[in-house]
């Protein structure tokens, strides 16, 4: 059965967050400040907080040298996952993708079908692996990135998690 191992030991990641907007602030970021207090509070390391405007280039190049950063394990954006010609999150973190996780869109859907039903379909929340860093892509709202947080993200980075999480696997992700 799925659940934390308590007998196992906590192992903390390293965890930046992108917030990719044109108009949020970081007074007025919600939704980053959720996911820096929410990595906090699980007993990651928090490394670095941005925001930048919904430019493709600029979002991929941050995002490709946090990557590169050994003290970056985890990167998580949130914002410009929409369907508008602003949301450019998903154009600019794909084509970094050493490998692609497809099974998070299909759980945040899940997740978020049973909060907002099928308005989930407006969202292309994505995952994969750059450089041996996870990434992942949330919505803007708050709602999504609790949603992506607490019913997928928390646990998957804990290293107790079971039967199986992604922290166990990060040794590993350098055999790509």
């Amino acid at each position: 059965m799925a659940g934390l191992n308590l007998e196992l030991e906590f192992r903390p990641l390293k965890v930046a967050v992108l917030t990719v907007s044109d108009t949020r602030t970081l007074e007025t970021d919600t939704s980053g400040q959720f996911l820096e207090q929410a990595a906090k509070k699980a007993g990651h390391i928090f490394k670095a907080r941005e925001i930048l405007r919904d430019d493709k280039e600029a979002v991929r190049a941050q995002v490709k040298a946090w990557s590169m950063d050994d003290e970056i394990e985890v990167i998580i954006t949130t914002g410009g996952t929409g369907l508008t010609g602003r949301d450019i999150t998903v154009e600019a973190v794909k084509p970094l993708y050493d490998k692609e996780i497809d099974g998070f869109s299909a759980l945040f859907h899940m997740v978020s079908f049973e909060k907002v039903g099928t308005s989930t379909v407006q969202s292309r929340a994505c995952a994969g692996l750059v450089n041996h860093t996870l990434v992942f892509s949330l919505p803007g709202s708050t709602g999504g990135v609790k949603d992506g947080w607490n019913e997928i993200l928390v646990w998957q980075l804990d290293s107790r998690h079971q039967p199986c999480n992604f922290a166990e696997m990060m040794p590993r992700f350098s055999e790509i």
